[in-house]
């Protein structure tokens, strides 16, 4: 799975520009690694354990809340969410606050897990032994359609999505191997059912207004209509004489 998202991953964020970009938890993904930006960040919450810098080049580190970013407003021209809204305190808030700090036409990629998909099922039954479900995080999974609702709210446009990892989960690596046809059949017969997700949304700014030279066009003057008088008896305008 996290070499599906990596791909992923790298695939959307190699083509966006900008000077500032920053990754939200799960330090095991390098969200930013095909990105070409100068400035780039990893932030971590707090309460992470076990994370150590990186080497010459790696995003620098940072430790915060997503809540509360310490990053200025209109400041960021990408945020990478790998799985950071499921183990948020809360996630709308955490959506509010990368929409602060991007800046207009910037850009937002957000990975989640699929409520809808097999796996989803099996973290909903971790109450009820399932051994698979111990893998995942004890996060809520948002759908995919909800996340789209929410990001609509914030002025946030979604341009692109995409489903992966239809296998289910199993116990051997050999069952993995045996049931790789899954991948190519559910990409084609049920994508919706995959078991994470990539939506990439951009921020939308209303009222923006154009900066540039804007030609100005000036429209031609139409003459002014003309008073004809004579001594005696006055005409009305554009009143022509009939006796030449």
């Amino acid at each position: 799975m996290l070499a599906w998202e990596q791909a992923r991953l790298d695939e959307v964020v190699a083509d966006m520009f900008g000077f500032h970009a920053l990754q939200l938890g799960l330090p095991e993904l390098d969200g930013l690694r095909a990105n070409r930006m100068p400035h780039r960040w990893l932030a971590l919450d707090t309460a992470y354990q076990g994370w150590q810098p990186g080497a010459a080049g790696a995003p620098l580190g940072v430790r915060c809340d997503f809540e509360s970013l310490p990053f200025a407003s209109n400041s960021l021209d990408l945020v990478v969410l790998p799985h950071a809204l499921e183990l948020a305190r809360d996630p709308h808030d955490t959506l509010r606050e990368v929409e602060r700090v991007l800046v207009p036409e910037g850009k937002v990629v957000i990975i989640g897990f699929n409520p809808m998909s097999s796996w989803g099922v099996s973290h909903r039954m971790g109450g009820l032994g399932v051994r698979s479900a111990r893998v995942l995080p004890q996060g809520e999974f948002i759908g995919y359609w909800r996340l789209r609702d929410w990001l609509r709210l914030l002025d946030l446009e979604v341009e692109a999505g995409r489903f992966g990892c239809w296998r289910p989960m199993v116990r051997t690596e050999a069952w993995w191997n045996r049931l790789q046809w899954m991948e190519s059949a559910g990409e084609r017969w049920w994508p919706v059912l995959g078991a994470v997700y990539v939506v990439v949304a951009v921020k939308r700014v209303r009222g923006m207004r154009l900066v540039g030279k804007i030609r100005k066009t000036r429209l031609p003057t139409a003459a002014a209509p003309a008073v004809v008088t004579q001594s005696g008896q006055a005409r009305a305008p554009y009143q022509q004489d009939v006796n030449g």
